[in-house]
């Protein structure tokens, strides 16, 4: 796919490339690793907002050696109680709108990812990380919480049991346990990450639209929900979906064996 810069600027915070259907949103705090700013976090929210309308996924990616190593601590020291609750209400909106919004996202990880680092990875639809990955959550050690929405996001992944040993313990996973205990979708030979993103997003960006919001607007809700309640919602979805014209085409492909069967891989 071809490639060209939507912000040339290399000062940026975040940088945003086109690849085709995939928008490429890289940290570009190299010098921080990555460290994520309050500036950091409204520069992903105007990347997200510059979306065009042609794009069908985002790969969330970094420059330099680390993903991000966390919050930026030098914003902690000046802050009250009520700032700090603002600060965290800021990272919120965005990460909502990465989660929540028109494009799955897909997180190519590597270096550290940690503290806030994982906080934005977890608000992914899908991680990949490459060998050089690991994985911490030292807010025990700083003497600080959990604020941008892990002990809710980074616990649904992989149980609140855990996450508590990490942050009471200081715990890192690598790339690899990072994978068994369910963090990251797939571990790759280091510097492999963006490659394999990629592999991915050209899969999901073929996916039908209505199939792709509803996975990742249904499936959260329908996870919380009592039985009878997320039934209905899945019934719900399936007729909105099944309905569209774009899976309709899809269906008759299917039954005229021109569409392609699941294999094993």
């Amino acid at each position: 796919m071809p490639s060209h810069p939507a912000a040339p600027q290399d000062d940026a915070l975040v940088l945003m490339k086109l690849a085709g259907p995939v928008a490429i949103l890289e940290l570009n705090r190299p010098a921080k690793r990555n460290a994520i700013s309050l500036g950091l976090v409204q520069a992903l929210d105007c990347c997200l907002t510059d979306l065009p309308a042609s794009v069908k996924v985002v790969i969330l990616a970094a420059r330099g050696e680390h993903f991000s190593a966390g919050l930026d601590l030098s914003e902690v020291p000046d802050m009250n109680a009520a700032q700090g609750v603002h600060h965290s209400r800021a990272w919120y909106q965005v990460f909502e709108r990465l989660q929540f919004g028109r494009v799955p996202v897909i997180a190519a990880l590597h270096g550290a990812v940690v503290g806030g680092g994982l906080e934005l990875a977890a608000c992914a639809h899908v991680r990949v990380a490459d060998e050089t990955a690991y994985f911490g959550l030292p807010e025990g050690q700083r003497g600080i919480f959990l604020g941008g929405g892990g002990s809710v996001r980074v616990s649904k992944l992989i149980g609140f049991s855990r996450v508590t040993e990490m942050m009471l313990t200081g715990r890192v996973y690598n790339a690899d346990e990072a994978f068994r205990i369910g963090l990251t979708h797939h571990a790759v030979p280091p510097g492999q990450g963006m490659a394999k993103a990629l592999e991915l997003a050209e899969r999901i960006a073929g996916n039908a639209e209505m199939s792709n919001f509803a996975i990742m607007h249904a499936l959260p809700l329908i996870a919380e929900q009592p039985m009878s309640h997320g039934l209905m919602t899945e019934a719900l979805m399936a007729a909105i979906t099944q309905s569209e014209p774009a899976a309709k085409q899809r269906v008759e492909a299917f039954l005229a064996k021109r569409a392609p069967k699941v294999e094993r891989a």
